[in-house]
């Protein structure tokens, strides 16, 4: 089963340069968490699960914590993700990072690391 978490939005400050750093920027948040799910599927218990909830409020806290590259940053929250859930049956999937408007000097909407759980 795949549990998908689609554009979680968080303010951070993140990047190579000091004036997105102090700024800061809006990020965009897709993962596809790829779950054994036969336990809580039998129990119908969230405690059984991974709670998408928690999952998010994991992906916030690692996003709150200074990084200069979103491939660093994509890394650190997909080691904390299996760290946290590998008991509630995570078993791989993938995460999106997009910073959205980077200030780059060119219009784009986005510019993202794609990490593998």
């Amino acid at each position: 089963m795949t549990i998908e978490i689609r554009d979680l939005r968080i303010y951070s400050h993140h990047g190579c340069y000091e004036e997105e750093r102090r700024v800061g920027t809006t990020f965009s948040i897709d993962a596809d968490l790829t779950v054994d799910a036969s336990r809580p599927s039998e129990t119908d218990d969230v405690r059984d699960a991974l709670n998408y909830v928690e999952a998010c409020e994991t992906i916030a806290e690692i996003m709150g914590r200074e990084h200069h590259l979103l491939e660093s940053l994509g890394t650190d929250i997909a080691k904390e993700l299996r760290l946290r859930f590998a008991d509630k049956g995570l078993k791989g999937g993938w995460l999106r990072i997009a910073k959205l408007n980077p200030p780059i000097g060119l219009q784009m909407a986005s510019v993202a690391a794609k990490v593998n759980l």
